[in-house]
């Protein structure tokens, strides 16, 4: 695992083992897991283990059909589909962790 990377919270504290998590879903190449700081009643970031800095770098499509099974499995696991559910991911200045990744957001927003 590459964590050379600056700006770059999941190689540097999440896969590095220096923050603890709540882990919802783990495969080979994915982690999902409760976000740290939740900014709605369920926000879950669901992010491959790979180094990806942003979506224009990803290349490897069974990859994201991978992060999507993922997020279909939580959304069933929480039942999701009765109530509401997004999934967004953030690049260029939107993208304060340079490591692609996706927020999977239900209920209501915290703030």
């Amino acid at each position: 695992m590459d964590t050379s990377n600056s700006n770059d919270f999941y190689c540097d504290f999440v896969f590095s083992g220096k923050i603890s998590i709540n882990k919802v879903k783990e495969t080979e190449n994915i982690l999902a897991f409760e976000h740290t700081k939740p900014s709605w009643t369920t926000h879950v970031v669901i992010v491959p283990k790979k180094h990806i800095a942003n979506l224009l770098e990803l290349e490897d499509t069974q990859l994201i059909k991978e992060i999507f099974d993922i997020a279909q499995e939580i959304i069933k696991d929480k039942d999701l589909d009765k109530t509401n559910y997004k999934i967004i991911t953030n690049g260029g200045e939107f993208q304060d962790s340079k490591h692609l990744h996706f927020h999977l957001l239900s209920g209501k927003p915290l703030s």
